[in-house]
């Protein structure tokens, strides 16, 4: 099974964690169905559950290597990991707002090498977006369920985790058109447009992966009709995860990461590997 996985650091009815699940057939991949976690917990009860499934999540996987030094923090990704998941929330803001109060205009956030490439968000940005909770939030319990994350953490080969990014892809399709928004007051005719302009894209075929999203109509019109986006945004973490489960079948035990990259770090699956270092 391929999953897609449109996280929030705060799952709740309102904004649950939505996921996209489907299967690959040679270039298609057919959409099965969405799923809703409206907790954290519930979030972790699935990770644990058995399984044979490839996930792509829209969470950062690691902090920058520059960061974590300068905080003197440990370097081995795991143990970092731990000590990140020991903080609280305030804690973690009250430590990466001192770190960029220090530096100059122009500079404040330290960088992973996969965000020029991939043109992500720092992952210690801790407001829009708030990846630096979404790091918090999501990869303890990864950790926990003993899920296999390639160049990170050896764990379940059955159950692969791969940091994916929707924008990446998103952007592939239509630019930098907007086409989601939280707000009902942006939720707007315009975006709604621009998400059916992108399905028709994914239809066509994903642009860089080689690969045609499959879904019925009534499929299309959800995606089409949540306003919000995390369906669609879903939709393009379970494309991702696909390419990294076919690059996996065609013997990449990495699943299409880099061969090398920085390992406290990590790397968003697709992210072109010019950068990597």
């Amino acid at each position: 099974m391929l999953v897609g996985v449109d996280f929030t650091s705060r799952p709740a009815r309102r904004k649950p964690i939505v996921m996209a699940c489907g299967e690959r057939d040679g270039d298609q991949v057919r959409l099965q169905g969405l799923r809703r976690l409206e907790s954290l917990d519930a979030f972790a009860r699935w990770l644990a559950e058995p399984g044979d499934w490839v996930a792509g999540l829209d969470l950062p996987f690691g902090l920058p290597r520059e960061l974590v030094q300068a905080l003197g923090w440990p370097t081995d990704w795991r143990a970092c990991m731990r000590h990140y998941a020991s903080l609280s929330r305030a804690e973690i803001r009250a430590c990466f707002a001192a770190f960029c109060a220090a530096r100059p205009t122009g500079g404040k956030f330290a960088h992973r090498a996969t965000d020029g490439p991939a043109g992500s968000s720092p992952s210690m940005k801790w407001v829009n977006p708030p990846v630096a909770f979404m790091l918090h939030a999501g990869v303890a319990p990864l950790i926990a369920a003993g899920v296999h994350l390639p160049g990170l953490h050896d764990g379940d080969r059955r159950r692969v985790a791969l940091e994916a990014y929707p924008g990446l892809l998103a952007r592939a399709c239509i630019g930098r058109t907007t086409y989601k928004s939280d707000e009902p007051r942006r939720q707007t005719p315009e975006r709604a447009a621009a998400r059916r302009q992108m399905l028709e894209v994914l239809q066509q075929g994903a642009p860089g992966l080689g690969l045609r999203l499959v879904l019925d109509a009534d499929q299309r019109e959800v995606l089409v009709q949540d306003a919000s986006g995390d369906c669609l945004d879903a939709a393009l973490c379970l494309l991702q995860a696909a390419w990294a489960e076919r690059a996996h079948a065609r013997g990449d035990l990495r699943y299409g990461l880099p061969g090398r990259f920085d390992p406290l770090e990590g790397w968003i699956v697709t992210a072109p590997e010019r950068s990597a270092r």
